[in-house]
């Protein structure tokens, strides 16, 4: 049974794949949580992620449809947000 803390967190992680791209699926909320953890330890850890890069080829690949997806989302959640059409 999930404690209040992964509720909390869940709905978290639900809150940020809407506000970055207006999808709160399953799906994407898996790939944003993908995508946040290689995303800090990109940064954090640069060694650590360019070495997982070269060892995982398929998985680097993956990684970048991920990101790839989530900027296109995003950049169309902006376009929509700022086209005055659409209000």
């Amino acid at each position: 049974m999930p404690t209040d803390f992964e509720n909390d967190f869940n709905t978290l992680v639900a809150k940020t794949a809407e506000l970055i791209t207006g999808d709160t699926s399953p799906e994407m909320i898996e790939k944003i949580k993908i995508w946040a953890f290689f995303n800090h330890v990109h940064k954090a850890l640069p060694a650590l992620a360019s070495h997982w890069n070269q060892s995982h080829p398929e998985g680097k690949a993956e990684m970048r449809k991920i990101f790839e997806e989530i900027r296109a989302l995003n950049q169309a959640k902006q376009a929509a947000k700022s086209d005055p059409a659409e209000t």
